[in-house]
């Protein structure tokens, strides 16, 4: 995508179990600095985790998405996302981890490799500062070369009322990756 492009979803989820939730994001969009506004695509998503994690000290899970693709968002049509989901509440600490594969359907090895992991510090019932490292370090077969491979760390403050806010400053740390990011996510819950 070009640079200085805003880029946005709006995710619709739906819990069908205390340990399953489907969702699906539509449209994917984005907004180029010129003004075009242009459909990216839209994913099918399903997680399935441990039930009640935010009250276990050990959590764990896996998020499957599919998603299809507009041409100039990515070069497959159609691709997926394998994100497994581990993670630890000790006191009011939080580490998780996400060891996850994108997948192109070219191949296990062709599988990326593209680990996202946050350490989070509760401040309290509504406050939450977190660091985020989002990398991609390529097919599982060969990785790229350092020059090669896009790391991102992110400062994330968190925000958890009626509206739940989650907003983070990123910066690139390798060549390969986008040298600033700013991220919004703004979600409530509607019970019914």
């Amino acid at each position: 995508m070009p640079q200085h492009s805003l880029n946005g979803v709006p995710e619709w989820a739906y819990g069908v179990t205390d340990w399953m939730e489907a969702g699906l994001y539509l449209p994917l969009y984005s907004v180029t600095a010129d003004g075009a506004v242009l459909f990216n695509g839209f994913k099918l998503r399903t997680l399935f985790v441990r039930p009640h994690a935010a009250e276990q000290r050990f959590f764990y899970g896996i998020n499957l998405e599919f998603s299809y693709n507009a041409a100039h968002w990515n070069p497959r049509r159609y691709t997926s996302e394998i994100r497994p989901i581990v993670g630890w509440h000790v006191g009011r600490i939080d580490f998780i981890v996400n060891p996850i594969l994108d997948n192109d359907w070219d191949g296990f090895g062709r599988l990326d490799f593209a680990p996202e992991s946050r350490l989070a510090w509760h401040a309290s019932k509504r406050w939450v500062m977190a660091a985020e490292e989002y990398d991609d370090f390529g097919p599982v077969e060969h990785f790229h070369g350092a020059a090669g491979q896009q790391h991102q760390l992110f400062a994330v403050l968190d925000y958890d009322g009626a509206v739940v806010v989650e907003a983070g400053l990123g910066f690139g740390l390798t060549a390969a990756t986008d040298h600033r990011i700013v991220k919004l996510i703004v979600s409530w819950n509607v019970s019914g």
